[in-house]
């Protein structure tokens, strides 16, 4: 028991020094610049213009949120697509119900008009 203890100490031991060696390595080897402009906020490379306050709209997250939904969704195509053999006419049938309810899940939020971006 205290072998393993042993083992588990020296463990996190090496992963704090591990995690703190690897913060300091760019803090002691970086590149220091004086330039006032390299710590502005920068927007898709762009300066901006106003602060960085600004209300974003619904629609923004509401697109962000559809494509996260359909993204994750699609993860389940790929073990699907490895074992499909394997699952016969069962997973088949199966899968196109899935691809169906999401179908409509897409045709609901055209209609909807929640990937118009205006």
């Amino acid at each position: 028991m205290s072998h393993d203890l042993i083992v588990l100490g020296l463990l996190v031991l090496f992963s704090l020094a591990l995690g703190a060696l690897l913060l300091a390595i760019p803090r002691l080897l970086g590149a220091r610049s004086s330039q006032k402009g390299l710590l502005d906020i920068f927007e898709c490379g762009v300066p901006l213009r106003d602060g960085t306050q600004r209300r974003m709209q619904v629609r923004f997250y509401l697109i962000a949120i559809i494509f996260i939904v359909f993204d994750v969704e699609a993860v389940f195509l790929f073990p699907w697509a490895v074992l499909f053999r394997r699952l016969g006419m069962f997973g088949f049938i199966e899968m196109l119900f899935f691809i169906a309810v999401l179908a409509l899940g897409l045709v609901y939020v055209w209609r909807k008009g929640g990937l118009e971006w205006d």
